[in-house]
């Protein structure tokens, strides 16, 4: 049995291995690509200056920017089966590219200094997050479902203190963001594996972005969240 993978394919156990881990690498280089063009975006738009502007004077503006990150995420998830590769690659960046630009404020509210040690600090607990759901041999999904839930409460809990403004429940959304990111980045990690698996090599370039959009979005959040606790306003 161990010669033989889940397909009931003739093919060594320790060849899946080795086809797991050469798409797993594209995913993992699909999304740091992304968090570059996120990064380079930002920077960009920041030392130009106009957007930022305009986002501040201009809640159409930033609302719409918004309205739109959301639309290519669902317009991406939405028509996974239907589109193709090279569009799933396309609508990925063009989402990084207005994370970017959303993300250009953040270069006026906190300090460079804060900013790069919240990203080193997230890139740690990311990577280690990872590599765990990568090797380990505990079945994550019913974890990982519960992390699902546990997101939907915390956004229903966030847009209830946008009216609340309690500081208190602030800092409990804060720190329940970062565990549940955290679980998140493991779970997602085996279950983009389990993907690879199970698709036998018949889409693995467009598993490779989709997957690729799952931890870039489990970073982007966790970066958000650490950075409630090690951001510091410029002076």
């Amino acid at each position: 049995m161990d010669n033989f993978n889940q397909f009931g394919y003739n093919q060594p156990t320790a060849v899946m291995a080795q086809s797991i881990s050469k798409v797993m690498r594209g995913v993992y280089l699909r999304m740091c690509l992304a968090l570059v063009v996120t990064g380079l975006t930002a920077f960009l738009v920041a030392a130009e200056g106009s957007l930022v502007q305009l986002m501040a004077t201009s809640r159409l503006f930033f609302w719409g920017l918004i309205i739109a990150e959301f639309g290519v995420v669902i317009a991406m998830t939405g028509a996974m089966h239907k589109i193709s590769a090279a569009t799933a690659s396309l609508l990925f960046y063009v989402y990084a590219i207005l994370n970017g630009i959303v993300f250009s404020t953040l270069f006026y509210a906190f300090s460079w200094g804060s900013l790069a040690q919240t990203f080193f600090i997230t890139a740690g607990v990311f990577g280690a997050m990872t590599v765990y759901g990568y090797f380990t041999k505990n079945d994550l999904s019913r974890f990982g479902s519960i992390m699902v839930m546990a997101l939907f409460g915390l956004i229903i809990c966030t847009i209830v203190n946008i009216f609340l403004a309690n500081s208190t429940l602030d800092w409990i959304i804060s720190f329940a963001g970062v565990a549940i990111f955290i679980g998140l980045t493991a779970w997602d990690t085996q279950k983009i594996k389990t993907m690879i698996a199970y698709d036998g090599g018949v889409n693995t370039g467009k598993i490779a972005t989709f997957g690729a959009l799952s931890l870039y979005l489990d970073f982007i959040n966790l970066f958000l969240y650490l950075l409630r606790f090690f951001g510091s306003s410029r002076e």
